[in-house]
């Protein structure tokens, strides 16, 4: 998985929620596009939660990338 997939869905617009899925079988939401940020090497990015926690990704363990539902019901892979 590269950043640019990632910022793909980052600079959507309008931007949709996305999951952020990882080799060891975790999900990670995006919620919010404020709640991203890309470390500069473009290796690394820290997903913030509404709960104050946060995650530390290494886009190389990065298996999926899915966008949340739709109203509809319906998904899309990225």
């Amino acid at each position: 998985m590269t950043i640019e997939k990632v910022k793909e869905l980052y600079e959507a617009k309008p931007f949709r929620p996305f999951v952020i899925h990882l080799a060891d079988g975790r999900a990670v939401p995006v919620h919010h596009r404020d709640f991203i940020i890309a470390i500069p090497s473009g290796r690394t990015l820290i997903v913030l939660q509404p709960d104050d926690t946060m995650n530390i990704i290494d886009l190389l363990l990065v298996t999926d990338v899915e966008r949340k539902m739709r109203r509809n019901g319906a998904s899309k892979r990225k």
